[in-house]
């Protein structure tokens, strides 16, 4: 599931001004793997600083997330583990920056909420004055990069304290609240094939990607009193980070994360394609 526009209408946007886009086309695959990553950060997160040392588990996931993105940032065209590895570790210190706020400074889950959704609003509100377009398959430039992963952190920052939010504060339960936001994921789905805007109705599925995701990992790692299944972080950790690597490994081999090229550059006498999935391209 994808919120993508129409092939169709890849003519319409706003074309890349330099360099090649740095970010996968928009597929089915990529929902998959961005719920696998959301779900992973989650648990390795909650086993560093939980289940090993809070201290080092967030220097560590500090170290090593800036080290991803650095090593995204440096590359000059998009690559498959390159770019799942910055997501991934964008995840766990994602995670780590919402429960700091919680446990550190002692922030409500809803303040946190709160600040986050502020955060993500500059951000979108500074990227479309600063480049007239939120769209993703623009993504060419080294200032847009930068607009592009300030989102991705604090999406990955605000879904994590709204899930926590239903599942603590209104005392939904984890698994409730990852069914709720599985389900919520419908919405920007219908209304993108009701012809809404597909950049909104991507970054809004992105969103919701993450307490989604966050919500079932907590579900099958928290502790049975706390209304989880209690199997533990580790295992949850061990289990995601297979699939994980089995679903980047999966896009890898196959090239459906693979930029497809603007309708305008084919031949004229090729029909424009048409999406194959919901959601299925970028924007």
């Amino acid at each position: 599931m994808a919120p993508g526009p129409h092939h169709g209408n890849r003519s319409h946007r706003k074309a890349p001004s330099a360099g090649a886009v740095k970010v996968p086309e928009v597929t089915a695959y990529f929902w998959i793997v961005k719920l696998l990553t959301t779900a992973m950060g989650e648990a390795i997160s909650d086993y560093l600083v939980n289940d090993w040392n809070k201290y080092l588990g967030v220097l560590l996931g500090f170290v090593v997330f800036a080290v991803a993105v650095s090593l995204q940032f440096r590359g000059r065209t998009y690559r498959t583990g390159r770019y799942w590895l910055a997501v991934s570790m964008v995840a766990v210190f994602g995670t780590m920056c919402a429960d700091v706020l919680h446990v550190v400074v002692g922030l409500s889950y809803a303040a946190s909420f709160a600040l986050y959704a502020v955060l993500l609003a500059v951000t979108f509100t500074a990227w479309y004055r600063s480049e007239g377009t939120l769209d993703i398959h623009t993504v060419s430039t080294g200032r847009r990069e930068v607009f592009y992963w300030l989102t991705v952190i604090f999406t990955f920052a605000m879904g994590t304290a709204v899930g926590d939010l239903t599942a603590m504060t209104l005392h939904l339960g984890y698994l409730a609240s990852a069914f709720m936001f599985l389900g919520a994921l419908l919405l920007p789905l219908i209304a993108w094939r009701l012809g809404a805007s597909p950049v909104a109705a991507f970054w809004v599925a992105y969103v919701l990607t993450r307490p989604a995701g966050a919500s079932f990992a907590d579900y099958f790692g928290m502790p049975k009193d706390i209304s989880g299944l209690g199997l533990g972080h580790a295992a949850v950790s061990a289990v995601l980070i297979v699939l994980v690597a089995a679903g980047i490994w999966l896009l890898k081999v196959s090239g459906k994360d693979a930029q497809r090229p603007p309708v305008a550059a084919q031949p004229a006498a090729q029909p424009a394609r048409t999406p194959s999935a919901p959601y299925s391209s970028g924007f």
